[in-house]
């Protein structure tokens, strides 16, 4: 995840559709992209917990309608993903990378990087993600905050993408290797390669036909750390916005106990 939201620059080709599940290095990779096809990326974690409103609300829409099973669902969803895509060169996470085929009937030229790193890693670090984004107090806690008091329904949406794809039997590193083979089903074999973050720039910039960037150092985010910090900062920020408000409401009933005594 990183430290502040892309900016879409108008005019910016989208090139790379990211179809690696979250927590498989994609804030690291989404760096590495902006480095290499010099424009803005789509990543979406950070763009929903730091970008404006419109952003949560417009994901949130797009799992509204996931899976999109009428014609008006359908074209509904295609008309947010262009509008939200509109000058990023490419986009990553959840739930885009659960949206691969409706992306390439909008972006057919786009290459598919799909991030991956072991399974078993993998599961144990999703479960942990769990654990912080689900807190039961996390929809009183976000209210007071525009944007954020949706991550909640944002989650909620996330947890039945999830389910339509992989089904609710909590088996991850399963649905892991189902994720995996769909995309070889889905995706041209001649436009999809998968990476680990691990490999740094070679790989990648193979894949993409791009030159190896000089003196400069592959991207190193750490998700766990990044999610846990904002998590601590946005309930701190939200719970001071409570304290505000119920500050501000005890000093208007005191001072209207005061001027009617």
């Amino acid at each position: 995840m990183g430290n502040q939201a892309s900016i879409p620059e108008p005019g910016t080709k989208f090139q790379v559709i990211g179809a690696g599940l979250s927590r498989t290095g994609t804030a690291s990779f989404s760096e590495a992209l902006r480095i290499l096809l010099q424009g803005p990326v789509y990543h979406c974690g950070t763009q929903v917990t730091l970008g404006p409103p419109v952003e949560i609300r417009s994901n949130i829409a797009l799992l509204n309608h996931f899976p999109p099973e009428t014609e008006h669902s359908r074209k509904m969803t295609n008309e947010i993903l262009k509008i939200r895509l509109e000058g990023y060169a490419a986009c990553t996470d959840m739930p885009f990378c659960g949206m691969v085929e409706q992306l390439l009937e909008l972006y057919p030229d786009a290459k598919v990087v799909c991030t991956v790193r072991d399974p078993e890693a993998w599961a144990k670090s999703v479960e942990t993600l769990k654990s912080t984004v689900m807190m039961s107090f996390l929809r009183f806690a976000l209210f007071p905050l525009p944007g954020m008091r949706h991550f909640p329904d944002f989650i909620d949406g996330l947890i039945r993408q999830w389910q339509a794809l992989f089904g609710d039997d909590g088996d991850m590193t399963k649905a892991y290797h189902s994720h995996i083979e769909h995309l070889k089903r889905v995706v041209p074999k001649e436009q999809l390669f998968f990476f680990d973050v691990k490999e740094g720039w070679e790989p990648l910039c193979k894949a993409l036909g791009k030159d190896v960037p000089k003196d400069i150092p592959f991207p190193r985010i750490n998700d766990s750390e990044a999610i846990s910090r904002l998590g601590q900062k946005m309930i701190t920020k939200g719970l001071a916005r409570w304290a505000m408000i119920f500050g501000t409401l005890t000093l208007a009933v005191f001072a209207f106990f005061i001027m009617n005594r």
